[in-house]
């Protein structure tokens, strides 16, 4: 049996609305994990984003693999609802979403919403932001670090509900499932921006369950956006693999 455990939040912050949608499914050893940070303001981003997330999932459970079939149909659907609501310029959205099986770690994203891979106690990748400081960083203008800070953070380059102008504007990765246990951190960057990869690692080091993981983050998410307008944020904390000689909790 391959082992999988995991843990969500979704919360308003200092909004009026909560715009974020989480959603995780389980199909035998098959999992599937879907983070979408809607955009839009007034509630239709909730829309939207609820959209991607249920749609991720049912594409998931008719056993669709190929992910690029998950933000195709999500994106179909969203611009059908935006057409019917007349909110072309309202319902737009973040997709992070994962696949997880035995063999195989698949995952995708579009927009800022990020994908956090730990192994042996290590970050060992994440994903890059659609956005204009991150196309800074990767020009080499700016810093990693400067992004969190960086005033133009919230200008995203690519989202669902938009005109894709690229055959493929989400980007797909796969890696294999090596030995001993691993986590995965999917969140909105409500989340990110207020707590940096190091305390990401510290308090993974720290914990004893994906809920026990994600509220020690939460914890330092709140502490660092205490007296400012802080935004919706969500996370979904995956933990998964055999405990063996390289596991690290």
């Amino acid at each position: 049996m391959f082992p999988v455990t995991y843990a969500m939040i979704s919360r308003q912050g200092g909004r009026d609305y909560n715009e974020d949608s989480v959603g995780a499914e389980q199909d035998g050893e098959r999992w599937c994990f879907v983070l979408a940070d809607g955009l839009g303001g007034h509630g239709k981003g909730e829309v939207a984003s609820g959209i991607a997330v249920t749609v991720s999932k049912k594409c998931f459970l008719e056993g669709r693999e190929d992910l690029s079939a998950w933000f195709e149909e999500a994106q179909k659907s969203i611009s059908e609802v935006q057409t019917r609501l007349h909110a072309e310029s309202q319902m737009k959205t973040t997709m992070s979403a994962v696949e997880l099986t035995p063999e195989k770690l698949r995952w995708g994203y579009i927009g800022d919403s990020r994908i956090y891979y730990f192994r042996k106690n290590r970050l060992v990748r994440r994903t890059l932001d659609h956005s204009v400081p991150q196309m800074l960083v990767n020009m080499g203008e700016i810093k990693e670090a400067d992004i969190r800070f960086h005033e133009d953070r919230n200008r995203l380059l690519r989202v669902m509900g938009t005109e894709w102008r690229e055959e493929r504007p989400y980007e797909l990765q796969e890696t294999g499932i090596p030995k001993g246990q691993q986590a995965l951190l999917l969140c909105s960057d409500g989340f990110w921006e207020l707590i940096d990869e190091a305390r990401m690692t510290e308090c993974l080091k720290q914990a004893d369950s994906p809920e026990d993981w994600l509220a020690r983050m939460e914890r330092i998410v709140c502490e660092n956006g205490k007296d400012k307008d802080m935004d919706n944020y969500s996370a979904i904390a995956v933990w998964f693999g055999e405990k063996g000689l390289f596991s690290f909790f």
